[in-house]
């Protein structure tokens, strides 16, 4: 009656354990990496406006929101520690600081030199050799 029997088909296969691990890995990446991009604007923008006196700016709402997106990237970060290896983190990561130049650039009006830009190819390289091994050497 049915072309194929229900015998034929493939059995559904839970998703493997390597393929959680590393989506929840990539996951605490964008997380760490989007998370210090919007803490370090807000911090720049609130420093720049808080008025005379520290004390003043870290009052600033714009500091106590980087301040606050910062700590949620710490906390973020150190369950990104736990997941993959320092030197898979640190370089993949760093493509924040690629992001924080285009911010500074496109949303901040800030005079970004050739050499800003060049050094910022070279994270760019970095960022996408690393992200091309694996997060852990546990897995390899």
């Amino acid at each position: 009656m049915w072309p194929i029997s229900a015998a034929k088909l493939p059995a559904c296969q839970p998703p493997r354990p390597e393929t959680d691990s590393l989506r929840t890995t990539y996951f605490f990446v964008l997380v760490v990496v989007l998370l210090n991009t919007a803490g370090n604007t807000f911090l720049s923008v609130g420093m720049k406006a808080g008025g005379d006196s520290l004390l003043a700016s870290l009052l600033h709402p714009a500091v106590v929101a980087g301040i606050v997106l910062l700590i949620g990237w710490t906390l973020a970060r150190m369950h990104l520690l736990s997941l993959a290896d320092l030197s898979f983190v640190l370089p993949v990561t760093a493509v924040g600081y690629v992001f924080n130049a285009l911010i500074g650039h496109f949303v901040l009006g800030e005079a970004v030199s050739t050499m800003r830009w060049g050094g910022t190819a070279l994270i760019v390289t970095g960022t996408v050799l690393t992200g091309l091994t694996l997060p852990s050497s546990r897995n390899q």
